[in-house]
């Protein structure tokens, strides 16, 4: 998938990172098209293909059951890292429910990466590379305790990669198994993720 600046939403190169943030928010965007910040500009990033969104509904299935209540799985939910100068709109979430039901109802804003216990991102054609280095590095450095890359174009085979132990911005243990196999998710989600019905 291939991302586009957008041209009348690019603050100045070096403007303050909330002057960044709110250019985000007030970016119209069409529906199923996501905007982000990284490099000092917004990016808009087209709707993903029905495998991706079907591989996200699987996982997002595969979840709710082992899930506290406490928690809840986003799909469209701004995280920040701020430090970095980077927002992405993962394409799963999970956060506590309370994160967001605290929200400012007048505004959309994005929920520090920090906060979350697990992001999920699911690679496309165009945008495999930023999963894999530029997302890994900064979900690493915010910290987020548990990554899941569900890669359906790595140059081996489909795979799924789970990242976690982050420590001084890098993740100390990575597990990488080809679809068609389970992938064994920590607590508080004690869940082995079967990838044998993920498209690719």
């Amino acid at each position: 998938m291939t991302s586009a600046t957008a041209g009348n939403a690019r603050p100045p190169q070096g403007q303050p990172w909330d002057d960044l943030l709110q250019a985000w928010r007030e970016l119209d965007v069409r529906d199923g098209w996501r905007a982000e910040i990284d490099g000092g500009k917004i990016h808009v990033v087209p709707p993903h293909h029905a495998h991706h969104n079907h591989i996200a509904a699987k996982v997002q299935r595969a979840l709710y059951p082992t899930l506290p209540e406490d928690l809840e799985i986003y799909q469209t939910l701004g995280v920040h890292i701020a430090p970095l100068g980077k927002l992405y709109i993962p394409d799963l979430v999970v956060a506590p429910g309370e994160l967001i039901a605290s929200a400012p109802p007048d505004r959309t804003d994005p929920v520090d990466a920090a906060e979350a216990l697990l992001i999920v991102e699911i690679t496309s054609q165009g945008n495999a590379k930023d999963d894999r280095t530029k997302k890994l590095w900064a979900y690493a450095h915010a910290p987020v305790p548990v990554y899941l890359l569900i890669d359906r174009f790595d140059e081996h085979g489909p795979t799924s990669t789970l990242f976690t132990k982050p420590h001084h911005g890098a993740y100390q243990h990575a597990e990488r198994v080809p679809f068609g196999q389970q992938v064994r998710l920590p607590v508080p989600f004690d869940l082995k993720l079967d990838t044998a019905a993920f498209p690719h």
